[in-house]
C-alpha cells in the first residue's frame, strides 16, 4: 500500500550542499520537496552570501520545476532583521503550502548552526530536517562530482583560501588542490558554490565566468553570468 509523501520546504542557496540535500530527499520515499526558500539581498539583487545573480537563481528553480519563496534582506542586515524576514517568508509559504511542517537544510556538521535553525523554526511552529547531517564531507564532495553535478566556486573567504580559487570548477582537480585545513565541502565557510547542472535538473544552466572582485577586504566573489 502506497503512502503519500510529506510535503516539505528546502532551504536553497543554489550551492552544492543544497543540491545534495535535494538529491537525497528525492530518493527518500517519506518526503517531497514542494518549495524552495532562498535569502536574496535586495540592494544587490543577488543570493545572500553567495553573491549569485537572481537570474541564475530563477533559472535553477525553473530547471528544478519548483517554486521559490524569497527571504528578502537589506544589505548588512542584522540578525534580528534576518529573523524577521525569515518569519515573513514562512508566513507567505504557509499561505501557499499550509501542509508544510518541516524545512530541510543542507548543513553537515556545525552543531551551533543546527541548534540555531531548530530554535528559530520552533518559535514559528516548524521542525527542521537535516538529510546530510553527519555524512563524511570528503565522501560527499566526491559523490557530488561522480553523480554528474557541475558547480563553480562563486565566493571564497580569502582568510581561509586563496582568492585564485574563485571561479574554479568544483572537480577532482580542485579537491586535490585544496589545502589540508579546508573542508572539502567548504562547511566552515571557506567557499560557496553555484550548481549549474546535475541529475536533479531537467536541463543545464549555461554560464560564463566573469570578473572576480574582493569585498570587505576578505571575500572574493566571482560573477557568473547566464549565457
Amino acid at each position: 500500500m502506497s503512502t503519500r509523501r510529506e510535503p516539505i520546504a528546502l532551504s536553497w542557496s543554489g550551492g552544492k550542499d543544497s543540491a545534495l540535500a535535494l538529491s537525497e530527499l528525492k530518493n527518500d520515499s517519506r518526503f517531497e520537496v514542494v518549495v524552495l526558500l532562498t535569502s536574496v539581498t535586495s540592494g544587490y539583487d543577488r543570493v545572500s552570501i553567495h553573491g549569485v545573480r537572481r537570474a541564475l537563481l530563477d533559472a535553477q528553480a525553473g530547471s528544478l520545476g519548483l517554486p521559490l519563496i524569497e527571504i528578502t534582506l537589506e544589505p548588512n542586515s542584522s540578525n534580528e532583521a534576518y529573523e524577521a524576514a525569515f518569519v515573513d517568508a514562512l508566513e507567505k509559504m504557509h499561505a501557499r503550502f499550509p501542509g508544510i511542517r518541516r524545512i530541510a537544510f543542507g548543513d553537515l556538521f556545525l552543531s551551533d548552526v543546527r541548534k540555531y535553525r531548530e530554535q528559530l523554526l520552533s518559535k514559528a511552529g516548524y521542525d527542521a530536517l537535516f538529510p546530510l547531517w553527519g555524512k563524511d564531507t570528503k565522501a560527499l564532495a566526491s559523490s557530488f562530482i561522480e553523480s554528474g553535478f557541475k558547480a563553480h566556486l562563486v565566493c571564497v573567504d580569502t582568510s581561509q583560501l586563496a582568492s585564485s580559487f574563485a571561479g574554479r570548477v568544483f572537480d577532482n582537480h580542485l579537491l586535490a588542490d585544496l589545502p589540508d585545513h579546508v573542508d572539502p565541502c567548504g562547511e566552515n565557510g571557506e567557499f560557496h558554490t553555484f550548481v549549474s547542472a546535475g541529475p536533479i535538473f531537467t536541463s543545464p544552466i549555461e554560464t560564463n565566468v566573469g570578473e572576480t572582485v574582493l569585498r570587505e577586504e576578505r571575500f572574493a566573489y566571482c560573477d557568473l553570468c547566464q549565457l
